[in-house]
């Protein structure tokens, strides 16, 4: 009977340590469906930046472009449209999740997948802290470093 109850009782540590918080769910949920970059700006030291996001395409390239998340998989995906041809058109493929980090902050990330869900890069991907999130708007936004000072770029979304 004691061994019965040992085994329980570390099957259900195992089960609820896998599973989401309440809060990173109901994220998840809001996140679900279509929205579309509107803007990326940058906050910090003042000057004219020059970004590739994603190791993808410039940040302009970004603006205006759709962004699908299917829940239920943790699959989705972004398309650029370039109506001038200088920014690289077309559908990417990504698995996505929303992480707690160490300090507590709630963080989307995501990485590139195949037309099979296969992973591209191996386990390179990105990540970006939920500045805000409601049913209509999201903001995002990621830390880097340019010659040494911080530099923090921000992407604001709405919900179609």
């Amino acid at each position: 009977m004691i061994k019965n109850s040992w085994v329980l009782g570390a099957l259900f540590l195992v089960l609820t340590s896998c599973s989401l918080s309440k809060e990173v769910r109901q994220q998840r949920d809001t996140i679900n469906g279509t929205w579309v970059l509107n803007d990326v700006s940058y906050e910090g030291e003042q000057g004219d930046y020059k970004a590739k996001l994603f190791n993808d395409a410039d940040a302009y390239c970004f603006e205006g472009s759709t962004w699908y998340f299917l829940e239920n998989n943790s699959t989705g995906n972004y398309n650029i449209n370039s109506s001038t041809g200088a920014c690289p058109s077309g559908v990417r493929n990504i698995r996505w999740s929303v992480v707690e980090n160490e300090a507590g902050a709630d963080r989307l990330q995501f990485k590139y997948i195949d037309e099979k869900k296969k992973d591209i890069n191996g386990r390179t991907g990105y990540g970006m802290d939920i500045v805000s999130l409601s049913s209509a708007s999201m903001t995002l936004k990621s830390n880097v470093n340019v010659n040494g000072s911080p530099i923090a770029v921000v992407y604001t979304f709405n919900k179609q």
